[in-house]
């Protein structure tokens, strides 16, 4: 199999098939790095949010969240573990704009990188995936979108610095600011809420980057 740059359209479906093997193979009591979820809670939750419409405005809008919540639910009640990794393997229904590979891309590439590394980073003895180039550029364009949303509650300036080459974002303005240098998937982990397993460094002052540290980071 080709480990070299992926076609644009193979990311996030790359991606997909990484998550399903894991899932498969650690097994629904393999714990994760989401509050109280095994791989169980998470496979029911990723079926839901492709299969269940009614699921979606719950992922966006926390006041319908119990919505979402009573559709994994469901979903876990009515599936087999097997049956659920299976059906997430197998991708989007028909009626998915995700289907689309430019949308699925957009829509599913940080969302199945983050999970898998919530199954893989709850365990011991771990390390970083290497990651192709063009899924890199993939997510260092999407933290202009995630890092606000992330960080929007940090409390201090943050900026952004790539390590496998030149680029630095602003992630939330105002002074002082705190630095997180890193891979761009490490930066993308950090501001989903995974500070305690991103490898990142974080520069600063130190009163500054305790504060970032403490701060409720996380969509």
């Amino acid at each position: 199999m080709a480990t070299g740059p992926q076609p644009v359209t193979r990311r996030a479906r790359l991606q997909r098939q990484a998550l399903a093997e894991l899932l498969g193979e650690l097994g629904p009591g393999h714990p994760t790095l989401c509050a109280g979820w095994t791989n169980h809670d998470l496979a029911a939750h990723l079926v839901a949010r492709e299969r269940v419409p009614w699921a979606a405005p719950g992922l966006l809008i926390p006041c319908l969240h119990g919505l979402t919540e009573r559709a994994e639910r469901a979903t876990m009640r009515a599936h087999t573990y097997p049956e659920l990794v299976e059906t997430f393997r197998s991708g989007p229904p028909w009626w998915q704009p995700s289907r689309i590979g430019p949308v699925d891309d957009a829509t599913n590439l940080i969302e199945f990188f983050v999970h898998a590394e919530d199954v893989r980073r709850a365990g011991a003895g771990w390390e970083p995936r290497e990651l192709d180039a063009t899924s890199r550029d993939a997510m260092w364009a999407a933290l202009r979108l995630v890092g606000f949303a992330g960080f929007r509650r940090a409390g201090v300036g943050v900026v952004a610095e790539r390590v496998d080459r030149p680029g630095r974002r602003t992630l939330r303005s105002g002074p002082p600011a705190v630095e997180i240098v890193g891979l761009p998937e490490e930066i993308v982990l950090y501001a989903f809420g995974r500070g305690r397993v991103a490898r990142v460094e974080l520069r600063g002052d130190d009163a500054d980057v305790e504060r970032l540290r403490e701060a409720p980071v996380g969509l």
